[in-house]
């Protein structure tokens, strides 16, 4: 696939999607914000892609939204209606959320890699990855509040989710400090920290080749299921289960990692 504004590569069913505006800091502007959710319908409807990763080329991992995109936004939903160029503007807001959603509506496990910078709309973007890791210089700030407006396309609502701690999570809103990396691991906001870039894009490939190697049918309903259970019921998330196990259970990949657990050989399964 080529993109504007990322390089997109695929080895051994991992798709490494790499924001490409080093010139820029990866600064998020119209067309990558289009590019990753092309990227992601990409990644879920090609059957060789089983995970990707997610990665920054150049010094930062991304800033965030592209402020020239933002100073361009009066002029995308100018009308001569107050009312018209409002519901422009709420329409603007969402398409840019189901970008990130788009993340999470990709069957495949989507890793974060995340070194020096993440801020603004990059905590937006990472909060719908399945996991985070970061290298030691990573820092991660929810600058929204620094440029005087609420962050709108997902940071509030999911970032509570994964940290676990109101109080951490609304410390960093109202005040747009960073997190560095231990900080952001012992919160739980990256799985683990490792010391330089190439060490982080090394140990997130080896992790991402792991799971690339399981049964890519469990792999995607697992994803089903946890992003299913976070937002529902344990009573619902187990009728959830039920249901998926009663039509998906009864597969190849079930027989194909039985027969190697018994014969101690290492599965092969159909992508």
């Amino acid at each position: 696939m080529q993109f504007e504004t990322l390089a997109v590569s695929v080895d051994q069913h991992v798709a490494t999607v790499k924001l490409n505006r080093p010139e820029k800091a990866n600064a998020m502007n119209w067309q990558m914000w289009q590019d990753i959710r092309s990227a992601m319908q990409w990644a879920d409807r090609t059957p060789e892609v089983r995970v990707v990763i997610l990665e920054g080329e150049g010094k930062h991992f991304t800033s965030g939204i592209d402020l020239t995109m933002m100073m361009g936004l009066q002029a995308q939903i100018k009308d001569d209606c107050d009312g018209r160029s409002r519901e422009k503007l709420r329409a603007l807001v969402l398409e840019l959320q189901d970008t990130l959603t788009s993340i999470e509506r990709c069957r495949k496990p989507v890793l974060a890699a995340i070194h020096n910078g993440c801020v603004g709309g990059g905590v937006d973007l990472i909060s719908c990855t399945d996991m985070r890791y970061c290298s030691a210089d990573a820092y991660f700030t929810i600058k929204e509040i620094d440029i005087g407006m609420v962050a709108d396309v997902g940071t509030l609502q999911r970032l509570p989710k994964l940290i676990g701690n109101q109080g951490i999570v609304r410390e960093m809103a109202f005040t747009g400090r960073k997190v560095l990396a231990d900080e952001a691991q012992r919160i739980g906001l990256v799985n683990q920290v490792f010391e330089t870039r190439e060490a982080l894009q090394a140990g997130v490939r080896e992790i991402a080749v792991l799971i690339a190697s399981k049964s890519p049918l469990s792999i995607r309903g697992t994803k089903e299921m946890l992003n299913y259970s976070r937002d529902h019921s344990v009573a619902d998330g187990l009728n959830y289960i039920a249901t998926w196990n009663a039509a998906m259970l009864m597969s190849s990949d079930l027989t194909t990692a039985m027969m190697a657990s018994m014969s101690k050989q290492t599965p092969q399964f159909k992508d």
